[in-house]
């Protein structure tokens, strides 16, 4: 029975530690969308999307729009 509590013990505290990894990746731009727009307009303030897109290919896009 030790052994069983054991890996569930490793089990679960692997998969908390991916959940902590995923948070910042993953969760938190879902749940501030606000917060990345206004970060992603400052970084790309000036960029003129097709003087570096390559020929062929679809131009940005804003990753956070619904379609």
């Amino acid at each position: 029975m030790a052994g069983l509590y054991r890996t569930l013990g490793i089990f679960g505290g692997f998969l908390a530690v991916v959940g902590v990894a995923f948070y910042p990746i993953y969760f938190r731009p879902l749940l501030l969308p606000e917060e990345y727009k206004k970060q992603q307009s400052i970084n790309r303030a000036g960029v003129v999307q097709e003087d570096i897109q390559p020929a062929g290919l679809k131009v940005w896009s804003d990753p956070f729009g619904r379609k």
